[in-house]
């Protein structure tokens, strides 16, 4: 073998370390928005650790703080809280779509197919300055709840609800999905859970959504690729999983022999592990600690009962596995929160999205005006192609009567 052949191998090799690994460890941008840091358990919001916005903050002023740059005045907040509230009605034709749409499809399937129809009631769609853009951003976080709550009415042959624009943003959705005057205390945990899902850094929604729409196509356009992202189970679709393990596992006698069955067998424990934490999810505590509160609240104790016996369990298998560095994620425990605020598991995940909507949409207008890393640029990454191979001219083309058979 020759210095050019073995250069190539050893270089080969190399490349084959960071190929096929979902881009972990990959730095594709800057950004201003949010940093996660995973050896550490912190998570920040523009400066702000989590623990201090969901302990001190409302989601409105948070989503104020991911589009800004800053926390609001006074006066700011008070100014978004209303153009917020005003934008809140869905329009009439597109309540109108949903109720010809089958009952039975997937509330995410619901959610992503009514983002391309706000983008059509969008008088600004086609402005693209920064200052319309987080008008576009501020019409869609005001909305997607009222999609989503609509959705949830319709497809269950009630009639959508109008939005009341007394009520704060957690509160609103709340009386748009049950048609209740909602519970103080609930009101109040759903916001500060909108707040621990607002923004999570370059995840596999937030990547979606900035690779689209570095094409220069509109918010809506990238919106609606994220929402597909989010649906998968490995993202925000966990959280439904974790619920719907519980519900399967609520008649057994010992979770622990369960959970060993489980982790021997090969098989996963929704909820236990996460992409970037090495320690402890910064998010899960308020959401455990919440969970536990509207358990005795509302006289549901079980559910946190035995996700405190699967993660001691699962915990202690992990620990015999050299495996420390699996924890609780945040899906964990927001499935038994979003149970006992009554929000179906196949609602938890857009749910989710009505969180993340606002971090979404400041990342696209980063993207789209370079205010992190300069001038935009379309993200075009490489591949390698390891397919069939027949020399530079190419395979032979033959006709169909030619052709060997595979079977």
């Amino acid at each position: 073998m020759n210095a050019k052949t073995q250069r190539r191998d050893t270089t080969e090799k190399a490349e084959e370390k960071t190929k096929n690994i979902g881009l972990r460890g990959v730095t594709v941008a800057d950004t201003k928005i949010s940093d996660v840091d995973g050896e550490n358990g912190i998570l920040i919001y523009r400066g702000y650790r989590i623990e201090d916005l969901a302990k001190n903050s409302a989601f409105e002023e948070t989503a104020y703080l991911l589009l800004h740059d800053d926390l609001p005045t006074d006066e700011q907040l008070k100014d978004f809280k209303q153009r917020l509230a005003k934008a809140r009605q869905v329009p009439t034709f597109i309540l109108n779509a949903l109720k010809t749409w089958p009952h039975g499809a997937n509330p995410m399937d619901a959610l992503q197919a009514s983002v391309p129809l706000l983008a059509m009631a969008d008088p600004e769609l086609e402005v693209e300055t920064r200052e319309a853009n987080v008008a576009k951003a501020t019409r869609l976080i005001s909305r997607i709840p009222g999609v989503v709550a609509a959705w949830q009415r319709i497809r269950h042959d009630q009639e959508p609800i109008p939005a009341d624009e007394r009520l704060s943003h957690a509160e609103n959705f709340l009386w748009q999905l049950t048609g209740k005057k909602p519970d103080a205390e609930i009101a109040m945990d759903l916001d500060i859970a909108l707040i621990l899902h607002a923004d999570h850094s370059f995840n596999a929604s937030t990547f979606a959504c900035r690779e689209v729409v570095s094409t220069q196509a509109h918010m809506y356009a990238a919106v609606a690729a994220g929402v597909g992202a989010l649906s998968g189970s490995l993202h925000g679709g966990a959280n439904a999983e974790v619920m719907k393990m519980l519900q399967d596992v609520q008649n057994e006698k010992d979770l622990a022999e369960w959970v060993r069955s489980q982790l021997g067998s090969g098989k996963k424990i929704m909820g236990m592990g996460h992409a970037v934490y090495k320690t402890n999810d910064p998010r899960a505590q308020f959401l455990k600690e919440m969970g536990g509160r509207l358990g005795r609240k509302l006289g549901q104790e079980q559910w946190h009962r035995m996700l405190r016996e699967i993660e001691a369990a699962a915990l202690a298998e992990f620990e015999k596995r050299g495996k420390t560095t699996i924890k609780p994620n945040v899906d964990f425990y927001s499935a038994p929160v979003y149970h006992l605020m009554g929000i179906p598991g196949d609602l938890m995940t857009p749910v989710f999205a009505i969180a993340r909507i606002a971090g979404w949409t400041a990342h696209i207008i980063e993207e789209k005006f370079g205010e992190a890393q300069g001038k935009p640029a379309l993200y075009r990454p490489s591949s390698e192609y390891i397919g069939n191979y027949c020399g530079r001219t190419g395979c032979v083309y033959k006709p169909k009567e030619e052709r060997a058979s595979t079977k």
